[in-house]
């Protein structure tokens, strides 16, 4: 299944603010979409476990801008791995390279920084990384290619996007417009609104 590329506010009318796919709003947030969303609300149609479930894995898709088979091979590599799986996964995700550009806030969504990776703007140890979906490490040193209309579009779209209060396991330098992957996330540093084991849960029964 290939990626989503239809209308975003469709997409958090029914599942809630999403701050990777989106920025906007919707007038209609408190409707879902479809021609039975406003019966639905004013009914407070409850939702089957199972759709709730589903629910949850589709934030976590349509957030990180993910396809199914992408999500299914990042709930794989968290099972492997030891520690609580829920959390596992979200570090994964946010440890790849289009997320962290968003984190730092070298763009306003994660498209836009899947974008930027695409487009060569980014290095990781110096070196350019065109793949989105690049795993960064520990240590890993995130930055801007040396070109003017690479450095130019980071200034701008930084002071645009400007962030408050970056995550602790992310240390950023203003005057290199590097930054260094210190740790792994915790789970209050991610803003997404989710309930990770409901996902874990969605593919325990495939």
């Amino acid at each position: 299944m290939s990626r989503y590329r239809g209308p975003k506010l469709r997409i958090t009318r029914r599942l809630g603010a999403l701050p990777g796919l989106t920025t906007k709003r919707s007038k209609k947030d408190n409707i879902r979409p479809g021609q039975h969303g406003k019966v639905n609300a004013d009914n407070n149609k409850k939702m089957t476990e199972y759709g709730v479930r589903l629910e949850e894995k589709q934030k976590l898709k349509f957030n990180y801008g993910l396809t199914e088979s992408q999500l299914y091979r990042y709930i794989k590599e968290a099972r492997r791995r030891q520690g609580v799986t829920g959390l596992i996964l979200l570090q994964l995700l946010e440890m790849r390279l289009d997320t962290i550009c968003y984190t730092l806030g070298f763009a306003s969504t994660i498209a836009q920084a899947r974008q930027l990776v695409n487009h060569g703007h980014i290095t990781v140890n110096k070196k350019v990384v065109s793949i989105p979906s690049f795993q960064c490490r520990l240590n890993d040193i995130i930055g801007i290619k040396q070109k003017s209309n690479s450095k130019n579009l980071i200034e701008t779209n930084l002071k645009e996007n400007k962030k408050l209060d970056l995550p602790t396991h992310l240390k950023f330098d203003d005057s290199k417009l590097e930054a260094v992957i210190l740790d792994y996330c915790d789970r209050n540093d991610i803003c997404l609104d989710i309930k990770e084991l409901l996902v874990i849960e969605y593919y325990s029964r495939r």
